[in-house]
């Protein structure tokens, strides 16, 4: 068990050093061994050292998801960024484009022929040194266009000026029980009728980019008919683990990396009309608020895995604590896992890194808040 160092109070997030490095150097590894490139998800960490330990494993590029968070990491030397999202580009947002397209590759997402003709418009001459890529729905129905609606896109793309250099998706309904699977192969089936269309059309692709951390090492898994249609997968919880990734088995409690140290604050032993419980003082301002309808509470407890906390307050964690099991005393320090570890990053500053029990550095959280 690793313990919380004396040094930090709580509430604090936490990153084992060994455990990211090692998570780190597992998934570049996997998709190495299938001849995919890997382009992790910033947005999840937004740190740069996270992100210099990737692109040494073996990263082409990263994927954020702003403007904001393509500067932050081009300041701190990223030199090939996707900005996966379908941007809505002004004269404000075409500038500051322009001012990364010179040091760095940028790629952005398109999902319209209106966007795209926006992003020409007010990129001018620089729209050339801008890669359009299409956004295609794989089966998660937020944002993206079907297969058959690729090539008009790209054409109005093209038309603008913007380089088109492939199709992307996010296969988002692979975070959910079951799904995993499913949601990779319409990935792999959406973007291959995709690309063979805008092939078709007489575009060159160089990206044909999916993934997400419940299905990136199941892209181009055997079941999966013929060779993967991808040729990068974008990954972006997989560095820290989070207890939606535990409960959907996509990883192991010696695969999280991240945790809330928290103290007990208030305790229980409850009677007939209420539950054993304790509070503890982190509440959702530390572990973000995200629950999904098939999760079994808004977190889980490291070393407890049959408590659940099943409500928080801005301060307050709740947890109903199993029968037969003693109540932690107050002032007990506890390692929490937030279900979605993006949400919980970016409510703080910096975050504590430790390896075996000790506080070894501060990491600042470089691109918390770039949100536009």
């Amino acid at each position: 068990m690793s313990l919380i160092p004396v040094e930090i109070d709580t509430p604090d997030i936490m990153v084992e050093l060994g455990v990211l490095e090692r998570n780190i150097e597992r998934m570049a590894a996997a998709l190495r061994a299938k001849g995919l490139r890997l382009r992790p998800h910033a947005k999840t960490h937004k740190m740069p050292e996270i992100a210099a330990r990737q692109l040494a494993a073996g990263a082409v590029g990263l994927t954020v998801a702003t403007i904001g968070e393509a500067e932050v990491f081009a300041e701190h030397g990223a030199t090939d960024l996707f900005i996966a999202y379908p941007l809505w580009i002004g004269p404000r947002q075409a500038e500051r484009l322009r001012r990364l397209a010179g040091p760095v590759r940028i790629a952005i997402g398109v999902d319209s022929v209106e966007a795209a003709e926006a992003a020409g418009r007010h990129l001018g001459s620089a729209a050339g040194d801008i890669e359009a890529v299409v956004e295609i729905d794989s089966g998660h129905h937020r944002s993206g266009v079907r297969p058959e609606q690729a090539v008009a896109v790209a054409r109005a793309a093209a038309g603008a000026g913007l380089r088109v250099g492939g199709v992307f998706t996010f296969p988002g309904h692979g975070y959910a029980p079951g799904m995993p699977a499913k949601a990779a192969e319409e990935e792999q089936q959406a973007l291959g009728r995709a690309a063979e269309l805008l092939a078709a059309a007489g575009f060159e692709l160089t990206r044909v980019s999916g993934g997400s951390t419940p299905t990136a090492e199941l892209t181009g898994a055997a079941e999966q008919a013929g060779p993967s249609a991808l040729t990068e997968v974008r990954p972006g919880v997989y560095v820290f683990g989070d207890a939606q990734q535990l409960e959907l088995g996509r990883c192991t409690a010696a695969d999280i990396a991240l945790t809330v140290a928290a103290t007990v604050v208030s305790r229980h032993e409850g009677d007939d009309a209420t539950p054993r419980r304790l509070v503890l003082d982190a509440g959702s301002k530390v572990l973000g608020g995200d629950r999904p309808a098939w999760a079994t509470g808004y977190g889980r407890l490291m070393d407890h895995p049959e408590a659940r906390i099943t409500a928080l307050s801005e301060h307050h964690a709740t947890v109903v604590w199993p029968e037969g099991v003693d109540l932690p005393a107050l002032g007990e320090r506890l390692r929490v896992i937030p279900n979605h570890v993006c949400v919980a990053v970016n409510l703080v500053d910096d975050v504590a890194v430790v390896s075996e029990g000790r506080l070894v550095d501060r990491w600042r959280v470089a691109a918390r808040g770039r949100n536009s």
